[in-house]
């Protein structure tokens, strides 16, 4: 089976909402075995052009549970606060 990835590019809009969002999403993953990858922050645009600032990169043991943890009542509960705090692309990817 493959591993099922969220990325997310982010831009911050507010940081002290921004920090609670981070604070909740880890318990919402652990049902589905999301584990995260890395948290970072753009230090170039090497080719092309990026909006974001930061990016995190999620690991699920499927695309199947990356699936079920997005639509999960957890993580969608959450969905309102993050907008409110960040502009953020996440996509779906399968290794």
């Amino acid at each position: 089976m493959n591993n099922g990835y969220v990325v997310g590019h982010i831009t911050v809009k507010n940081a002290e909402m921004w920090a609670e969002y981070r604070s909740r999403v880890p318990a919402t993953l652990t049902p589905w075995g999301g584990e995260l990858v890395f948290r970072g922050k753009q230090v170039a645009a090497l080719s092309g052009a990026s909006p974001h600032e930061d990016i995190v990169v999620i690991r699920f043991p499927s695309v199947a549970a990356v699936n079920d943890w997005f639509s999960s009542p957890a993580y969608q509960a959450l969905i309102p606060l993050r907008e409110q705090a960040a502009d953020v692309l996440l996509l779906s990817y399968e290794s």
